[in-house]
């Protein structure tokens, strides 16, 4: 038998908001709102928030969820993630779902476990929606991903790719989808993978799922119309709670 993690990477610290994961969102701690969206994914056998902070860890156990603590200074989530699934069988599979995302849909999390389920040949699984307007192409902030005839994710980069030779880049050519930031590992490529150090690649698009493709690994793509909404600042919570209240999920 195997397992199948879902793992919430939250750190107190943030640059732009910090003390995020406890941010209230019509009362709740976003992490609670994180938490209990992931519970939902029927995938899942096991699900950890993995912290490095005493007051998050506090939160989560207080409303009968699971913590545990991680080494501050590692260096990305996915070390966290790594970290926090302890003792992992390399067939097992860990998702890496990010802790300000608390609109993230439990569908997307099964989906992505089941394509490694069904296709035993990839290492990892992630998602893609399609770009909608000039400005997300061309903003650095998103991330751009070409996939070959079946799929799978060739290269990612910050800036519009395939670029168009002899003319500019548009949505309206179909062309351009959006990575969103979710992963599903095999446990030995996860392994592998925290173990290997960033590449060239990675170090220049500050991207480190291009780290996988340069280790020679396979990263099939889901593709999805549910975006979720990450909160990464102040202004984002409040619109989350428009959002739930819009959904008759909070009054």
């Amino acid at each position: 038998m195997f397992k199948v993690y879902g793992i919430i990477p939250a750190r107190f610290g943030s640059t732009r908001f910090p003390g995020k994961p406890l941010h209230k969102i019509c009362g709740k701690p976003l992490i609670a709102w994180v938490y209990e969206a992931v519970k939902k994914a029927e995938s899942l056998t096991d699900v950890i928030v993995a912290t490095d902070d005493d007051r998050i860890m506090e939160v989560v156990n207080g409303t009968g969820g699971v913590a545990v603590m991680t080494p501050s200074e590692l260096p990305s989530g996915t070390d966290r993630v790594a970290c926090a699934a302890g003792n992992f069988d390399d067939n097992d599979i860990i998702v890496n779902i990010q802790g300000d995302e608390p609109l993230i849909s439990p569908d997307l999390i099964n989906d992505l476990v089941s394509k490694l389920l069904e296709n035993p040949e990839i290492d990892m699984a992630t998602a893609v929606t399609k770009i909608e307007s000039e400005f997300e192409l061309e903003d650095k902030g998103v991330v751009k991903v070409v996939l070959d005839r079946n799929d799978k994710a060739l290269y990612f980069s910050r800036l519009p790719i395939p670029c168009q030779r002899d003319g500019k880049a548009s949505v309206e050519s179909n062309l351009y989808v959006r990575h969103l930031g979710i992963y599903a590992y095999r446990g030995g490529f996860l392994r592998k993978f925290v173990e290997e150090k960033p590449c060239a690649l990675e170090r220049a698009e500050k991207l480190e799922q291009l780290r996988a493709l340069w280790m020679g690994g396979s990263i099939a793509v889901v593709r999805t119309n549910d975006e979720g909404f990450g909160v990464d600042t102040p202004e984002d919570a409040a619109r989350v709670e428009e959002i739930l209240r819009e959904r008759g999920i909070v009054k």
